[in-house]
């Protein structure tokens, strides 16, 4: 954990929980698991959970820890901050018990002060615990007894103030995604969760994404087709006519991959989503090219690449690998850091 990161579009991060298992794609050269098998490998809140396998690739065990050394540190943090949970691991992975999840949500709830940011590739699990409810019809994490048990911590404030609610107005639920097929499957569990504002991270950007969706699953709910869904607000299928439109995708973040093995980003399909958030009003975040830039953005400056660092896409697009630093993050020489507005 730390009090300060790297990451744009946070101010720290937060594991309470660190360990995950490969899921798709995106996964494929996950940056965690590389940092549990390499730098980190002898840490005691990473030893074990990754290694490198014949490729060279680091690859996360599938073991998951919680580290309750780390569990108050929001408490102990004054200063406001936007805080990313879990950024070496996944608070929904399948082998993560309830109760440290339990655990995670009552700090949360007694730290208003900060805006916890939960990003998962598992946004079913997320939407199913998100959902219950106890006797009174609240968030469980709310519950008084689980509070204190979580912490050891007694705030009545933060308490009275959270109480019949039926999710936590400081947490952010994301849900990653690298293409069409993970977008379609995780966006629908998204949209039917309880949570204070929603978003998409698609970063490593793997390939095309459409926001507007089509129509899922209606076991889910279902999105009917029409104007901005996915994006802002949306509809379920047994909505009235006339119905509101129900909350949709906040925030999109959007990103190349980076590090060994990187694979390119088409500048397309970043200017897509650009686009797509434009035209609903909901705001966008360049987090970075990655690996390689278009060479179109470099123009003359800089040493001269082989043909080995240039890559091209089917429909004649040209990138180069350049290293992140140099690629930036300057999107037609525009610099994106939208931030979602927060609903109270």
């Amino acid at each position: 954990m730390a009090d300060h990161t790297a990451i744009e579009w946070t101010d720290a991060t937060w594991s309470p929980v660190t360990g995950c298992t490969l899921v798709s794609e995106g996964c494929r050269h996950c940056y965690a698991a590389r940092l549990a098998a390499t730098r980190l490998r002898d840490h005691p809140s990473r030893k074990g959970l990754a290694r490198i396998n014949a490729n060279g690739e680091a690859k996360f065990t599938g073991e998951v820890r919680f580290n309750p050394q780390w569990l108050d540190q929001p408490l102990r943090w004054r200063k406001p901050r936007m805080i990313f949970v879990c950024a070496h691991g996944d608070l929904f992975h399948e082998d993560v018990p309830d109760e440290w999840i339990d655990k995670v949500f009552a700090v949360m709830a007694l730290a208003p002060r900060h805006t916890f940011q939960v990003l998962t590739k598992r946004p079913k699990r997320a939407s199913a615990y998100m959902s219950r409810r106890d006797a009174r019809g609240r968030f469980p994490a709310l519950d008084y007894a689980a509070l204190m048990a979580a912490t050891g911590r007694w705030s009545t404030p933060a308490i009275e103030d959270l109480s019949g609610r039926t999710s936590l107005p400081n947490v952010w639920l994301g849900t990653s995604v690298e293409n069409q097929p993970t977008a379609d499957a995780r966006i629908p569990h998204l949209l039917v969760t309880p949570a204070a504002v929603r978003f998409v991270s698609a970063e490593p950007l793997l390939g095309p994404v459409d926001l507007y969706g089509g129509d899922p699953d209606p076991r889910l709910g279902g999105v009917a087709a029409g104007p901005n869904v996915h994006l802002g607000q949306w509809w379920r299928h047994d909505d009235p006519a006339n119905a509101p439109p129900r909350p949709g995708i906040d925030w999109v973040i959007a990103g190349g991959e980076s590090g060994p093995g990187a694979r390119p980003m088409h500048p397309d399909w970043a200017r897509s989503l650009r686009d797509q958030c434009a035209a609903a009003g909901v705001a966008f975040h360049f987090k970075q090219w990655g690996e390689c830039v278009p060479v179109a953005s470099l123009g003359r400056t800089g040493p001269r690449l082989n043909i080995a660092d240039h890559v091209t896409f089917d429909d004649g697009t040209v990138v180069r690998r350049v290293g992140k630093s140099r690629a930036g993050r300057l999107l037609d020489g525009v610099q994106h850091n939208g931030m979602p507005e927060v609903r109270r």
